[in-house]
Protein backbone atom coordinates (compact mmCIF):
# COMPACT_ATOMS: atom_id res chain seq x y z
CA UNK A 1 0.00 0.00 0.00
CA UNK A 2 1.19 3.67 -0.64
CA UNK A 3 2.46 6.12 1.73
CA UNK A 4 -0.41 8.58 2.54
CA UNK A 5 -0.08 11.94 0.77
CA UNK A 6 2.51 14.03 2.17
CA UNK A 7 1.11 17.47 3.24
CA UNK A 8 2.86 20.69 3.89
CA UNK A 9 0.49 21.78 6.58
CA UNK A 10 -0.78 21.13 10.24
CA UNK A 11 -0.50 23.81 12.48
CA UNK A 12 -1.24 27.21 10.52
CA UNK A 13 -0.74 29.54 13.37
CA UNK A 14 -2.15 32.97 12.06
CA UNK A 15 -3.03 35.14 9.20
CA UNK A 16 -3.50 34.27 5.66
CA UNK A 17 -2.52 36.05 2.58
CA UNK A 18 0.26 37.99 1.58
CA UNK A 19 1.58 38.44 -1.89
CA UNK A 20 4.20 39.46 -3.69
CA UNK A 21 4.84 43.29 -5.57
CA UNK A 22 1.27 45.05 -5.12
CA UNK A 23 -0.90 42.31 -5.39
CA UNK A 24 -2.60 41.77 -1.70
CA UNK A 25 -4.95 38.87 -1.49
CA UNK A 26 -8.18 39.39 0.02
CA UNK A 27 -11.16 37.01 0.12
CA UNK A 28 -9.26 33.75 1.32
CA UNK A 29 -11.42 31.54 2.84
CA UNK A 30 -9.42 29.25 5.10
CA UNK A 31 -11.26 25.52 6.96
CA UNK A 32 -10.61 26.17 10.79
CA UNK A 33 -9.14 22.81 12.13
CA UNK A 34 -7.91 21.84 15.52
CA UNK A 35 -4.05 20.46 15.88
CA UNK A 36 -3.26 17.62 17.92
CA UNK A 37 -2.54 20.33 21.27
CA UNK A 38 -6.67 21.17 20.65
CA UNK A 39 -5.48 24.52 19.30
CA UNK A 40 -8.07 26.06 16.33
CA UNK A 41 -6.17 26.88 13.27
CA UNK A 42 -7.07 27.51 9.59
CA UNK A 43 -5.80 25.86 7.06
CA UNK A 44 -6.00 27.03 3.01
CA UNK A 45 -7.53 24.60 0.30
CA UNK A 46 -7.26 26.06 -2.94
CA UNK A 47 -10.13 23.85 -3.84
CA UNK A 48 -12.23 25.08 -1.22
CA UNK A 49 -11.22 28.74 -1.79
CA UNK A 50 -13.51 32.08 -2.92
CA UNK A 51 -10.93 33.65 -3.84
CA UNK A 52 -11.67 35.53 -7.38
CA UNK A 53 -8.96 34.17 -9.45
CA UNK A 54 -8.47 34.74 -12.99
CA UNK A 55 -8.82 30.83 -13.94
CA UNK A 56 -11.41 28.80 -12.64
CA UNK A 57 -12.28 25.34 -13.14
CA UNK A 58 -14.90 22.58 -11.62
CA UNK A 59 -13.36 19.81 -9.78
CA UNK A 60 -14.46 17.87 -12.62
CA UNK A 61 -12.65 20.22 -15.47
CA UNK A 62 -9.26 19.97 -13.37
CA UNK A 63 -8.89 16.85 -13.60
CA UNK A 64 -9.70 16.68 -17.00
CA UNK A 65 -6.43 18.79 -17.31
CA UNK A 66 -4.63 16.52 -14.95
CA UNK A 67 -5.83 13.38 -17.47
CA UNK A 68 -7.00 12.20 -14.23
CA UNK A 69 -4.37 12.24 -11.91
CA UNK A 70 -5.57 12.18 -8.32
CA UNK A 71 -2.12 13.04 -6.93
CA UNK A 72 -1.74 15.72 -9.32
CA UNK A 73 -4.87 16.77 -7.98
CA UNK A 74 -4.06 16.34 -4.56
CA UNK A 75 -0.91 18.75 -4.68
CA UNK A 76 -2.41 21.35 -7.10
CA UNK A 77 -5.43 21.59 -5.56
CA UNK A 78 -5.69 20.48 -1.99
CA UNK A 79 -2.35 21.62 -0.72
CA UNK A 80 -0.73 17.98 -0.37
CA UNK A 81 3.05 17.92 -0.84
CA UNK A 82 4.95 14.87 -3.59
CA UNK A 83 7.28 12.47 -1.72
CA UNK A 84 10.92 13.60 -2.87
CA UNK A 85 12.65 13.19 -6.41
CA UNK A 86 9.31 11.90 -7.64
CA UNK A 87 9.41 13.87 -10.36
CA UNK A 88 12.51 14.51 -13.19
CA UNK A 89 12.25 18.17 -13.03
CA UNK A 90 14.41 18.55 -9.44
CA UNK A 91 17.76 17.26 -11.08
CA UNK A 92 19.10 20.30 -13.48
CA UNK A 93 17.48 23.65 -14.45
CA UNK A 94 15.38 23.10 -17.94
CA UNK A 95 15.69 26.19 -20.87
CA UNK A 96 13.68 28.69 -20.96
CA UNK A 97 11.89 27.77 -18.03
CA UNK A 98 8.67 26.66 -15.99
CA UNK A 99 5.04 27.38 -16.25
CA UNK A 100 2.40 26.59 -13.76
CA UNK A 101 0.29 23.43 -14.26
CA UNK A 102 -2.89 24.20 -13.57
CA UNK A 103 -2.79 27.48 -15.76
CA UNK A 104 0.24 27.46 -17.76
CA UNK A 105 1.45 31.37 -16.44
CA UNK A 106 5.46 31.39 -17.11
CA UNK A 107 6.49 31.22 -13.28
CA UNK A 108 10.24 30.80 -13.13
CA UNK A 109 13.64 30.92 -15.32
CA UNK A 110 15.88 28.11 -16.08
CA UNK A 111 18.72 30.81 -14.26
CA UNK A 112 17.26 31.07 -11.07
CA UNK A 113 17.23 27.09 -10.79
CA UNK A 114 19.19 26.06 -7.52
CA UNK A 115 20.24 22.54 -7.77
CA UNK A 116 20.19 20.60 -4.27
CA UNK A 117 19.82 16.70 -3.87
CA UNK A 118 16.50 16.96 -1.84
CA UNK A 119 13.88 15.90 -4.49
CA UNK A 120 12.21 18.78 -4.91
CA UNK A 121 13.14 21.71 -7.50
CA UNK A 122 14.32 25.12 -5.94
CA UNK A 123 14.61 28.38 -7.08
CA UNK A 124 15.86 31.90 -5.99
CA UNK A 125 12.46 33.59 -7.07
CA UNK A 126 9.57 34.00 -8.95
CA UNK A 127 8.65 35.95 -11.62
CA UNK A 128 7.36 39.49 -10.90
CA UNK A 129 3.72 39.04 -10.04
CA UNK A 130 3.64 34.95 -10.59
CA UNK A 131 2.75 33.87 -7.33
CA UNK A 132 0.66 34.56 -4.09
CA UNK A 133 1.87 33.52 -0.59
CA UNK A 134 0.22 31.88 2.62
CA UNK A 135 1.35 31.68 6.00
CA UNK A 136 1.30 27.78 6.32
CA UNK A 137 1.99 25.43 9.24
CA UNK A 138 4.83 22.75 10.17
CA UNK A 139 5.92 19.82 8.15
CA UNK A 140 5.95 16.59 10.31
CA UNK A 141 8.66 15.30 7.57
CA UNK A 142 10.79 18.19 7.21
CA UNK A 143 11.86 17.49 10.99
CA UNK A 144 12.72 20.09 13.54
CA UNK A 145 14.70 22.48 11.14
CA UNK A 146 11.53 24.55 11.03
CA UNK A 147 11.74 25.39 14.64
CA UNK A 148 10.42 29.31 15.32
CA UNK A 149 10.03 29.03 18.99
CA UNK A 150 8.82 25.74 21.26
CA UNK A 151 6.52 23.88 19.25
CA UNK A 152 5.73 26.50 16.82
CA UNK A 153 6.49 26.57 13.17
CA UNK A 154 5.73 28.23 10.25
CA UNK A 155 6.25 28.23 6.94
CA UNK A 156 5.58 30.17 3.47
CA UNK A 157 3.30 28.35 1.14
CA UNK A 158 3.78 29.24 -2.94
CA UNK A 159 0.60 29.43 -4.67
CA UNK A 160 0.15 30.26 -8.62
CA UNK A 161 -1.45 34.33 -7.83
CA UNK A 162 -3.89 33.21 -11.11
CA UNK A 163 -5.49 30.03 -10.39
CA UNK A 164 -4.65 29.50 -6.90
CA UNK A 165 -2.86 26.04 -7.23
CA UNK A 166 -0.32 25.06 -4.58
CA UNK A 167 3.42 25.18 -5.84
CA UNK A 168 5.19 24.44 -2.97
CA UNK A 169 7.06 26.90 0.14
CA UNK A 170 9.41 29.41 0.56
CA UNK A 171 11.65 28.26 2.63
CA UNK A 172 15.42 28.41 4.48
CA UNK A 173 17.98 25.62 2.85
CA UNK A 174 21.34 25.38 3.55
CA UNK A 175 20.93 29.27 4.73
CA UNK A 176 19.42 30.60 2.07
CA UNK A 177 15.52 31.40 1.58
CA UNK A 178 14.70 29.15 -2.00
CA UNK A 179 11.14 28.27 -3.28
CA UNK A 180 10.83 24.96 -2.43
CA UNK A 181 8.35 23.70 -5.31
CA UNK A 182 6.93 20.73 -6.93
CA UNK A 183 7.65 19.29 -9.84
CA UNK A 184 4.17 18.32 -10.25
CA UNK A 185 3.05 21.77 -9.89
CA UNK A 186 5.27 22.82 -13.05
CA UNK A 187 5.50 22.17 -16.99
CA UNK A 188 8.35 23.02 -19.18
CA UNK A 189 7.66 26.14 -20.94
Amino acid sequence: MPPPPLTRRSLLAGGLAMTTGTNVATGLRAEQVRAPSGRLIAKYIPEESDYPYEVRRSKVEWMDLLDGDAKAYGILRKAHTEWPKTTELWREAHEPGYLCRGCNLPMYEAGWFQPLDKGWVFFHHAKPNAVMLALDGPVREYGRSMRVSGDRLALTEVHCRRCGSHLGHHLPVEGVHLHCINGTSLKLA
